[in-house]
């Protein structure tokens, strides 16, 4: 099998995503890490790139010289992932989609929903892939839930109650940490902290599985440490374009809570139950029927859950390997093999709308309003 070359910018020693990015994209061999930016500091990132394996010559000092350098080469990266701070992501997804390259880029996509729709149109333009990793939709059981729902096995779906809440910012000794007051920080965030890091995964989730969109939603903001000039925890109703009605919470002061994802689909005759912690699992109980627990690796799944499904039944596969499910999804539509299940440029934009049409709502006292960009109107 020929490999497609991968380059990468951010994520660079020490980051929380990059390792998952690295482990996801060489997995199953579909990628050789060609080309990195790894780092704000030039110096630094190169010299790490380098002990990555990467040649001293692909082993750049930042996105700009990266660009300019690969767009040149006969052996140009077939897919860079963009994974550095939110403010930079469109500047760096736009650069590189108009130069002909395939991008993954780290949610949010944009800080904007105006760059978000901007993005959808220059991924069009291009004909290239621009992807977004929300790759908790990656997880076999969580594919099996959406074929699940797609094939009618829970009849038309009434609600779906989804939640992203931790604890590790709970702590309000610890809230001018660095590595926790920059989320919190318009300058740095944006305009939403919790809603915006976690909750639009959740969002996401409720889209994915449901299989339909979000209209309409009304939110409840809240700043429960008293320094946070945005919420760190938020309450969000909404309701899909197919009549679904739906309940969001997400928090990161929920102290006892580790990592606290998890999505349940009610329909017409019956329900599902998924959650991150016990991502093998999918909980089925049909309407006047038992409760039943399917299993990763078990016979009779669904294809998408069958063929992301990695090793034995009762062996556990985790985040890195949900990742790596993105990647191989990508790599299939690189090559032209066309994969529904991969998140692109529209779910970027329409999670940017979520996340302003929530932060106005919550001004206005939960006010009701259309969460759709301007582009799906």
């Amino acid at each position: 099998m020929t490999k497609l070359k991968w380059g990468m910018i951010g994520g660079g020693e020490g980051s929380q995503i990059g390792p998952a990015h690295r482990l996801g994209a060489l997995a199953d061999g579909h990628f050789e890490f060609t080309a990195g930016a790894l780092d704000h500091r030039p110096d630094v990132g190169r010299e790490y790139a380098q002990r990555l394996g990467i040649s001293a010559d692909r082993a750049y000092g930042d996105w700009t010289e990266m660009l300019a350098g690969e767009k040149t080469r006969d052996d140009r990266i077939d897919l860079v992932t963009v994974a550095t701070p939110n403010a930079t992501h469109f500047e760096i997804t736009k650069s590189f989609l108009e130069a002909g390259f395939n991008v993954l880029c780290e949610k949010p996509m944009t800080m904007t929903v105006e760059e978000g729709e901007e993005i959808v149109k220059v991924a069009e333009k291009s004909g290239k892939i621009c992807a977004v990793n929300y790759c908790y939709s990656a997880y076999p059981m969580v594919r099996q839930a959406r074929a699940m729902v797609r094939a009618g096995e829970i009849g038309k779906v009434r609600l779906v109650v989804t939640n992203f809440s931790h604890g590790h910012h709970g702590d309000a000794t610890d809230a001018d940490n660095p590595r926790v007051r920059w989320r919190y920080d318009p300058a740095m965030a944006g305009v939403s902290g919790q809603f915006a890091d976690c909750g639009i995964h959740a969002l996401h989730m409720a889209s994915f599985i449901s299989d339909d969109e979000v209209e309409t939603l009304s939110a409840d903001f809240a700043s429960t440490i008293p320094s946070r000039e945005l919420e760190d925890d938020a309450m969000v109703n909404f309701r899909m374009q197919g009549g679904t009605v739906g309940r969001l919470w997400t928090s990161s002061v929920a102290i006892g809570r580790q990592h606290g994802f998890d999505i349940q689909v009610f329909g017409e005759t019956g329900g599902l139950r998924w959650a991150s912690e016990q991502p093998n699992q999918l909980i089925y109980t049909p309407v006047g029927g038992r409760t039943q627990i399917i299993e990763k690796g078990e016979g009779g799944l669904y294809e998408d859950a069958q063929r992301l499904s990695r090793v034995a039944i009762a062996h556990p596969e985790g985040f890195p390997l949900a990742v790596a499910n993105i990647y191989c999804d990508l790599a299939d539509a690189i090559k032209g093999e066309t994969r529904d299940g991969l998140p692109g440029a529209a779910d970027g934009v329409r999670s940017m709308a979520a996340v302003h049409t929530a932060v106005e709502s919550a001004k206005a006292g939960g006010a009701w309003l259309d969460a759709r960009p301007s582009i799906f109107r």
